[in-house]
């Protein structure tokens, strides 16, 4: 439950980046809603990994959720990484990957649920 949860808020918080950068181009304050977003997919991502690690331990399941996991906080670090340089030309791509992956694990999350 509490993975299901956290792969919810990791969807949504990147679902929200992209239109706080959209504000960044528009609204003279943009700049720090994109940033509040940005910690916000951290500190989320984050709690995704820490979710996994401890769901893993004491039920003895698979350790592939730890891996999806860990493999999205990485890319969030190097879109952090990428934001704070200013290189556009790799951070709107990755953010969408980024976004595309984390449907995928709430897809199988939602299918899961169901069988």
């Amino acid at each position: 439950m509490f993975l299901r949860i956290a792969i919810i808020l990791q969807t949504l918080t990147l679902f929200a980046a992209p239109i706080t950068a959209g504000l960044l181009l528009t609204v003279p304050s943009g700049r720090t809603l994109h940033s509040a977003s940005a910690y916000s997919v951290f500190t989320v991502t984050l709690l995704h990994l820490i979710i996994a690690i401890l769901m893993w331990r004491p039920g003895g399941g698979s350790p592939r959720p730890i891996l999806y996991a860990a493999v999205l906080f990485g890319l969030t670090l190097a879109q952090i990484a990428l934001g704070i340089a200013g290189v556009k030309t790799l951070h709107v791509p990755l953010g969408t990957l980024l976004f595309g992956l984390s449907l995928v694990q709430l897809s199988q999350v939602v299918v899961g649920r169901r069988t």
